[in-house]
């Protein structure tokens, strides 16, 4: 496939900070259906995370300090100018305007997000507009009884473990084994926050980008 009918993988997150975990989710997405390309997607205004988050310019310099040297991976950072909250299906929206409808797109979720999915924002045009990839933990089975009704209506006949499926611009449901990393943004802020360190966790030159702007102190 050329440049632009190839898959385009998609992560998006808060990235409050990126660190291993989210980037061998985008490694391990790749390898497993084949992406060239994975764009991390920072949200500017995450309408579902309580509390307070670094700001938009900070997350988006250390999603960039993070992909570096990686040609697969690229920060996309398209949220930050837009206004209001931050709706995946808007910005799926967006890309299928800018892409056109025929590019396959793959959203990359973990299993918990994905079981969340019924509490997004017009959920249910996700499937229109992008196929998705359910990132679980090895001894974590993929059961359509253990998902909401409306969830498990909607996956019954997208699921599928076939790649070809990708020919298509969306609306198929991909399994995704993936390395266990117990590794979280949290975790990383209060090690910080308490003088500890969380090198090791994300990449070095995050880190460094966190001690020299004081940040999650």
């Amino acid at each position: 496939m050329s440049s632009g009918t190839e898959p385009l993988g998609l992560l998006g997150g808060t990235f409050d900070p990126i660190h291993f975990g989210h980037l061998r989710l985008a490694e391990e997405c790749a390898d497993s259906l084949r992406l060239n390309e994975i764009r991390l997607i920072p949200a500017a205004k995450p309408w579902q995370r309580s509390g307070l988050i670094s700001a938009i310019e900070h997350r988006l310099e250390m999603v960039r300090l993070g992909v570096e040297g990686n040609p697969r991976l690229r920060l996309d950072a398209r949220e930050s100018e837009r206004i209001g909250p931050s709706y995946t299906v808007d910005t799926l929206a967006g890309l299928r305007a800018e892409l056109g409808e025929t590019r396959p797109l793959v959203m990359i979720v973990g299993s918990d997000q994905f079981l969340n999915l019924p509490t997004w924002h017009r959920w249910q045009k996700l499937f229109e507009f992008a196929h998705i990839a359910v990132a679980r933990r090895a001894n974590e089975s993929f059961d359509l009884g253990e998902l909401p009704a409306a969830l498990a209506g909607m996956v019954a006949n997208r699921l599928t473990n076939d790649r070809s499926a990708l020919a298509e611009p969306a609306g198929r449901v991909f399994s995704i084994e993936m390395t266990p990393l117990k590794i979280s943004s949290s975790q990383i802020r209060t090690l910080v926050r308490t003088r500890q360190s969380p090198r090791y966790l994300l990449p070095a030159a995050v880190y460094d980008y966190i001690i020299g702007h004081g940040l999650y102190q």
